[in-house]
């Protein structure tokens, strides 16, 4: 049987051509999608954990990221014809006024490789339109983010949009380079994270997972 090994290790340093060819050799030996999935997840939780030791920085985490959704490209259809169901959905966006998307794209990306299902509605997001996509995709996790202290009031009034709308059962989640615990707990939102490997275990904590 094929060693999965080489695969979480493809993910982990991010080797895009490896990461594919091993995905697809996988599953030409008849590997469960499941089980591949479990090696992809090991890598991405082995590179969050150094990121988190400061043993490697945002572009290595940003290159196994890209390994990881390009391996999940081939490997998608597979899991859908399996009855694999996502752990949950998320929404992820940055709010309104503010166009930048790093730590944001980050973030989503290493949210796909923990086996949620996202659904990222890209940057300037308005309040109404997070709430429509909460609303839209049952979502149970909605993560806000801004790199610019002047659109911070803006995540403030888009959890209030959301609460205001009252979807009890949906948690938020903050970050981005201005954003404390602190206006986390100001604002009401259920949680922050100041990087996007915490992000990973914040969300799976709010959401009871894991």
């Amino acid at each position: 049987m094929m060693d999965l090994k080489d695969l979480t290790e493809a993910i982990k340093t991010g080797n895009r051509t490896q990461a594919t060819s091993l995905t697809q050799e996988a599953l030409d030996a008849d590997l469960t999608p499941q089980s591949i999935l479990d090696a992809m997840v090991v890598g991405m939780d082995e590179i969050g954990d150094k990121f988190k030791r400061n043993e490697v920085f945002v572009p290595e985490m940003l290159i196994a990221a890209r390994a990881m959704n390009e391996s999940m490209a081939i490997l998608e259809p597979s899991l859908v014809k399996s009855g694999y169901k996502p752990l949950a959905t998320a929404v992820i966006g940055t709010v309104q006024g503010d166009l930048h998307d790093i730590g944001k794209n980050l973030v989503s990306m290493m949210w796909k490789g923990s086996a949620l299902n996202v659904i990222d509605l890209g940057t300037n997001v308005t309040p109404d339109k997070f709430v429509a996509a909460i609303k839209e995709h049952d979502a149970k996790l909605v993560g806000l983010s801004a790199l610019l202290t002047t659109t911070m009031p803006s995540m403030k009034a888009t959890v209030e949009a959301i609460k205001s709308e009252e979807l009890s059962d949906v948690k938020i989640l903050i970050g981005g380079a201005p954003v404390t615990q602190s206006f986390a707990d100001q604002i009401g939102a259920d949680g922050y994270s100041p990087d996007a490997a915490s992000a990973v275990d914040s969300a799976h904590q709010l959401l009871g997972i894991r």
